[in-house]
Parts: C-alpha cells; sequence; structure tokens
C-alpha cells in the first residue's frame, strides 16, 4: 500500500512540476509580448511629440508669415479704411 501512495505521489509531483513549468512559459511568452507592447507605446509617444514639436514649428513660421505680411500691408498701406 505504501508504495500506491508513493506512486500516487509522484504521479502528482509530475503533474504539478509540468503545469509549473507551462505556467513558467506562458509568463515567459506574457513579459516578451509586454516588452513589445511597452516598445510600440515608446515609439507612438515619440511620435505624437515629433508631431507636436512639426505642429509648434509650423505655426512659429505662420505667425512669422503673418508678421510680415502686415508690415507689407502696412508699407503699402493697404490696411487703411476707405473713405
Amino acid at each position: 500500500m505504501t508504495a500506491d501512495i508513493e506512486s500516487l505521489v509522484l504521479e502528482h509531483l509530475r503533474h504539478i512540476r509540468a503545469r509549473v513549468d507551462q505556467i513558467a512559459e506562458d509568463v515567459g511568452e506574457v513579459k516578451h509580448r509586454l516588452s513589445s507592447l511597452e516598445f510600440a507605446a515608446s515609439r507612438i509617444r515619440a511620435d505624437i511629440a515629433h508631431g507636436e514639436e512639426n505642429s509648434a514649428r509650423q505655426q512659429a513660421a505662420l505667425d512669422r508669415l503673418s508678421e510680415r505680411v502686415a508690415r507689407i500691408e502696412r508699407r503699402l498701406e493697404l490696411n487703411e479704411a476707405p473713405h
């Protein structure tokens, strides 16, 4: 009877070990996928920052152009209201 119990315990231990190995493999895969997601999120943040930088640069250029047009209009006296 003791041999049967030992055999049963060993069978359960083998099953537990197999499950632990599978869980460890799954956790490794999840870690890999999480790393991929973190990298993708960082790229998205970088792309957004780059877009905001471009937007700010374009707005500054538009502001400079607006100032130049206003100066040209003043020099040509185009901004005066008709009498």
